[in-house]
């Protein structure tokens, strides 16, 4: 497999000491999977921040959102009805939930690779019954004067798509969830076609189908329609499990450039390219062979959940080649690389 990523050498940019809890009781457990951005002349990430509390020995304990707050559940281990072996989710009574409960952070950057936790801008928590079990993975694409932001909408009703749109980072409008479960993934392209928004997404499929990348399109950003699949996984390849889309797609000369994750049956998340016609994007035209990126640093190999590269932000450079990609690994720490556009394309076999 060929690994085209140039790794920032500050790697990891964030790691859970870095950033305080968002209440007493609480505990950092990871970073992950920054979506960004570009605002008032500087590079903005907002992160993906999942906490829980202080394990005590002998027992579980997490915590998820109620209309009076976060709630605290704890559960002993020799509980019957107890299935804890994942380290991101528990089965207690026939439910499941998640071990951490995640909000959305904001942190920038002057340089784009120190990142500080700027004051007066507001974290982003789960609102209602449908974000109780948190917020995650937040892409942002910037559509008109106005940053449409995305992210994985957790409940125990499933996990869909929310959406809440801002111009300054400080008030937010809310349209609730606009995918429903199951789908995460949801990247809008930063520039409307034929007059219409276009979204790619990742509805999920366990006994017909599969972890799919779907493309969407919409009048107005928020009610969509007229659902495509457009990339399936590949058996024996490394995204035969599953895949998803990164961040906003890039538009080049030659096409909509998507950076996706994809996962083998071991759980090892890669990172790789497809390219989508200019004026059809439902139309796929290339794609990777072999991924673009995969984990062979220590921080990326060992951490919450190992062996995991993923992203959902970049930023394409002044040059218009380079692409700076920031990235969750091992699901703990929040990390950057260069690309070029340029080394994608040659590595994308045509149709």
């Amino acid at each position: 497999m060929k690994d085209i990523a140039k790794r920032f050498p500050e790697n990891p940019l964030l790691s859970p000491p870095d950033i305080l809890p968002s209440r007493e009781g609480l505990q950092i457990s990871c970073l992950l999977n920054p979506g960004v951005f570009r605002f008032d002349g500087k590079t903005w990430m907002i992160v993906r921040v999942a906490e829980r509390p202080a394990q005590k020995e002998n027992s579980i304990s997490f915590p998820i959102l109620t209309e009076a707050g976060i709630e605290i559940i704890e559960i002993p281990l020799n509980d019957p009805e107890l299935d804890s072996k994942d380290a991101r989710v528990i089965k207690y009574k026939g439910v499941n939930y998640l071990t951490t409960l995640s909000h959305l952070r904001l942190v920038c950057s002057d340089d784009g690779h120190k990142f500080f936790e700027p004051k007066g801008y507001p974290l982003l928590i789960g609102e209602g019954f449908l974000e109780s079990f948190g917020i995650e993975d937040c892409r942002v694409s910037y559509i008109e004067g106005v940053y449409y932001l995305t992210y994985t909408a957790v409940s125990p009703n499933g996990v869909g798509v929310g959406l809440r749109i801002t111009t300054d980072w400080k008030n937010f409008e809310s349209h609730g969830m606009i995918f429903p479960p199951h789908n995460k993934d949801c990247a809008i392209f930063e520039e409307k076609i034929n007059g219409l928004f276009y979204a790619l997404h990742r509805p999920s499929s366990v006994e017909i189908g599969g972890n799919y990348i779907w493309i969407a399109s919409s009048p107005d950003g928020i009610h969509w329609g007229n659902h495509q699949c457009v990339l399936k996984t590949r058996e024996g390849l490394w995204d035969s499990a599953r895949i998803g889309a990164g961040a906003s797609p890039i538009k080049t000369d030659k096409g909509w450039l998507a950076i996706y994750h994809g996962a083998n049956q071991n759980h090892q998340y890669c990172l790789g390219a497809f390219l989508m016609d200019l004026d059809n994007p439902s139309k796929v035209i290339a794609r990777t062979e072999d991924p673009i990126m995969v984990p062979t640093e220590k921080y990326e190999l060992t951490g919450f959940f190992g062996n995991v590269v993923f992203t959902n932000g970049h930023i394409v450079n002044p040059d218009g080649d380079t692409i700076a990609v920031f990235y969750g690994a091992s699901d703990e720490f929040v990390c950057g690389a260069e690309f070029s556009i340029k080394e994608i394309f040659s590595l994308l076999h045509f149709y």
